[in-house]
Order: structure tokens, then sequence, then C-alpha cells
């Protein structure tokens, strides 16, 4: 039993989750079920930091959800300085800018209670409802595994009186026993990878001063930046490749996803041959891809409406591979 910790074991997996407010206290991502490390037979790991530098980034680690990253509940709707749910983590303060944005630090009011259920292979979260404005959910999530593998089942009921209108996805930091990213790793998708056009999604990701230039220069620098995005990517009909080791972040999109009983995505070492797949029983939303120098992550959003009194359930399984099994 650790302080900051909770290991839940089968006979090939331990799984650490960090208690919730301990390992990570940001308002980014959801605080139950926060994975920090997942090791097969004792030996091979499988998550890393999302940044090695101290204060970089926005403290992700492992496998690690998050609610609402271009849909946050109730901030549409919310006056500079009133409160608006951010999921699986508490109620945020919405600050004087006009858009949401994840990368803020935003004032943490009132953190959700939490409940915690602990057995020697499973793991409970139960996240209690705090109403603000009408809105309000509640979180069960439970984290349990068997074998080689990992699964993660979420509850979310809709107990206010406002529609809950978001979406949901893991952020998965991986990298198979710390190796870093490049030709080593190939990434594989049950459908042949193209990429969605990106011009739209990479012109927020450029500096502020770009948004006040004549419309037609800010696409042109949006296309080059999406191509620029794209560049270290390497297709092979439906397996993705790094042409060398990034230096920079990359970010793209994929188009062709649907609901499967293949894996959604399957990365693996391949001088090893270890790897890890993701399944999921809903139909996919988005599929993004973000990596760089020592990281690399399939992010499979669900969509989320919820009138109030309803409620849905979803579930994202894992397994863990070794040399045999590829």
């Amino acid at each position: 039993m650790s302080e900051n910790t909770i290991t839940i074991r089968s006979d090939q997996l331990a799984v650490e989750i960090a208690r919730p407010g301990k390992v990570y206290q940001g308002k980014r991502f959801d605080w139950s079920g926060f994975i920090t490390q997942v090791t097969l037979d004792g030996v091979h790991t499988f998550c890393v930091p999302e940044s090695y530098q101290p204060g970089q980034g926005t403290g992700g680690i492992g496998l690690c959800n998050e609610f609402g990253i271009d849909m946050p509940v109730g901030y549409a709707d919310a006056k500079p300085g009133e409160l608006f749910p951010k999921l699986g983590i508490g109620l945020l303060q919405r600050e004087e800018e006009p858009g949401y944005n994840f990368f803020r630090p935003y004032t943490l009011v009132s953190p959700f209670p939490m409940q915690i259920q602990e057995e020697e292979n499973r793991v409970v979260f139960l996240v209690e409802p705090v109403e603000t404005r009408g809105y309000a959910a509640k979180l069960t999530k439970t984290l349990s595994v068997s074998g080689k593998t990992l699964q993660v089942a979420y509850h979310l009921e809709n107990t206010g009186s406002q529609p809950l209108k978001t979406n949901e996805y893991c952020h998965n930091f991986m990298a198979i026993d710390a190796k870093p990213m490049g030709p080593d790793y190939r990434l594989r998708f049950p459908y042949a990878v193209k990429f969605e056009e990106m011009s739209g999604q990479a012109r927020p990701m450029g500096p502020k001063w770009m948004r006040y230039l004549p419309k037609f220069i800010r696409k042109g620098m949006a296309d080059r930046r999406a191509r620029s995005l794209q560049s270290i990517l390497q297709v092979s009909n439906a397996d993705l490749s790094l042409r060398e080791t990034p230096k920079t972040p990359f970010y793209t999109r994929t188009v062709g996803f649907t609901n499967t009983d293949l894996p959604q995505w399957e990365l693996t070492y391949l001088p090893t041959s270890l790897g890890m797949r993701e399944y999921n029983d809903f139909n996919p939303w988005r599929v993004a891809i973000w990596g760089v120098t020592h990281v690399i992550s399939v992010e499979v959003f669900i969509a989320i409406d919820l009138q109030p009194g309803q409620a849905m359930q979803w579930s994202r399984r894992y397994e863990f591979l070794e040399i045999a099994d590829i």
C-alpha cells in the first residue's frame, strides 16, 4: 500500500495508478485512474512522462484520459469568474479569454469528491457530482487486470439539469522499455492509413501573431505547418512508421476508422517485437496521433451527448505483448 499510488496485479502485469491529487495535480487530465506505469513480467515497461523537462507540457504520464479537450462542459455559457466542471477533476474557474485552452492552469475551486475501492487485481474510482449552474455528472471508472490485459471501464451519468455534450479520449504516453521514437517503432491500424486535411487543425497551433495576418496568408502558413507536422511519418497501407527520431512534436489525425473487433492500434518495437494494442467497444469519433522524441500517443475519442438523467458506458482494453505473441 502506497501513499501516492495504487498497484493492481495479475500473474503477468503490474499497473501503477496515481492516487487522486497526489502524483498529478493538473487541471487537464482525469484524476481518477491516472495510470503511471504498466510492467509486463516484472521487466518490460510501457509508460513514460509527457516531458522529461520539469515544467514543460501539461504533466501527463502513461495512460491518462481527458474529458472535453475542445468541448469543455459548461464553458461556453459561463461568464468570466464563474465555474465550469472539468469531468474527473472538479469545478474550474473561467478566465477572461473567449476560448477554452487546455494548456492553461485554471483555478481549481472545488475538487470532485472521490471514493476508491481497492482489490488485488481491480480498483474502482467513484467520482461524485458537484453541481454548478445545472451541470453535474457522476463518473465511475473501473480498472482491472487479467493475464496480459488491462481493462478500463467507464460509466457516466448526467445528474444535473443541463445536457452534457463533450468528448473523451485517453492520451497514451507510450514508449516500450523507454526506447526513443524512430524507425524501430511501427504503428499498425485496422484500415489503410490516410490523414485528415489538417490546415484547420494546424492553424490554432501557430503563434498568436499569425491570427492578425490576412486569411490567405494564414491558410498558406497553416498548410505548410500541417505538411511539416506529417513529414516525419511514413505510411505503408495500414502501417505507420517514423522516418527518423523527431526533434519537435508532431500531430495528425487519421480518417477511415470505424467500430471494430480488431485493435484500433498496435504499437511494436521491432528490435524486440514487444508491443501493445488498444481495443474499444465504441464507435470512435476521432483518432489522433501525437508524438515527440521520446513518446508516441494514439488518441481514440468517443463523443458524449447526455440529456439530464441519461447515462452511458464504454471501455478500453489494452494488451501488452511478448515476442511470441506478435
